[in-house]
């Protein structure tokens, strides 16, 4: 539904400003807090984009709205949650049980549901997948809204991206608190990645761990990718012998969490377009402690 116009407070910008700073100067000096809520109450439009970050950098020509509707746009999915968002990108926290995209165009995954989101605000932005999480991994990812700022996070993503870490949950003991796997990794012809300590013409992939708690029989555990390979984590911890849990497809021996003890939490890197360090973080999943709990 169009929104009614006379619902929407607009500016023009005249020239550039901070979008918190241009808002506190055009609502006649508003406190610096009432601004920040607005713009996080996901109320305020950048060029017909809804703009969730203060320190967005606005330019001269852009126009600025707030909705002032009582039926103002929201987002609410129980599969996914939008951590952040701007006019180029979007990071959201996945749940475990949906896919990062599909060919089937009929079948629900986190580009068409951030499709949906994107197309009831009325703009032009349609979400563009940037890199991948399995089905059953939950945790922090981006989209982009256009295909230029897509084609700057992939092509620049190991230059981009300084620090990205996953917590694990995996059966036993570590016998070493941290430690470094490197092996090369080749795919079958049934997408099962197997690996190699020594150069089979695989590639090249590296995981540094760090064992946060052992409780329960279980461990949780730290993983920092050097590298980011498909499946790199199930199978190094399975070549530690202690695979993800719930990780059948490589030597999990039960699943009792009904799904894959592994979560992506920790995501930074530099936004290419304004060039500004991102910095997200989410906690460990409550059913991974449930596992750990002995009481």
């Amino acid at each position: 539904m169009r929104k009614n116009i006379k619902s929407l407070l607009t500016f023009k910008v005249v020239e550039d400003a901070v979008l918190i700073e241009f808002l506190m100067e055009k609502m006649h000096g508003i406190s610096r807090n009432r601004a920040k809520a607005l713009i996080s109450n996901r109320v305020v439009l950048v060029n017909n984009t809804i703009t969730t970050h203060p320190l967005t950098e606005i330019k001269a020509g852009q126009v600025v709205q707030l909705d002032r509707s009582k039926h103002k746009m929201s987002f609410h999915c129980k599969e996914l949650d939008i951590v952040y968002e701007d006019p180029y990108l979007l990071v959201i926290d996945k749940h475990p049980g949906l896919l990062s995209m599909s060919n089937n165009t009929r079948q629900q995954t986190v580009q068409t549901v951030l499709n949906r989101y994107l197309e009831k605000g009325g703009g032009r932005n349609t979400s563009h997948l940037v890199h991948r999480l399995d089905r059953d991994t939950s945790g922090l990812m981006v989209y982009a809204k256009d295909v230029q700022t897509q084609q700057s996070l992939i092509n620049g993503w190991q230059q981009l991206v300084t620090d990205r870490r996953y917590i694990a949950l995996v059966e036993g003991v570590l016998e070493n608190q941290r430690g470094r796997i490197c092996s090369w990794l080749t795919e079958d012809k049934r997408f099962i990645t197997h690996s190699s300590p020594v150069d089979n013409g695989g590639k090249y992939a590296v995981t540094h761990y760090n064992v946060l708690e052992s409780s329960n029989g279980y461990s949780l555990v730290e993983c920092e990718l050097e590298t980011g390979r498909k499946n790199q984590i199930r199978v190094h911890m399975s070549d530690l012998g202690h695979p993800v849990v719930g990780d059948r497809k490589y030597g999990a021996s039960g699943d009792p969490m009904r799904r894959l003890g592994l979560h992506a939490y920790m995501l930074c890197f530099t936004h290419p377009v304004t060039g500004k360090h991102m910095r997200f973080e989410t906690p460990v999943p409550v059913s991974f402690e449930k596992c750990l709990d002995v009481r």
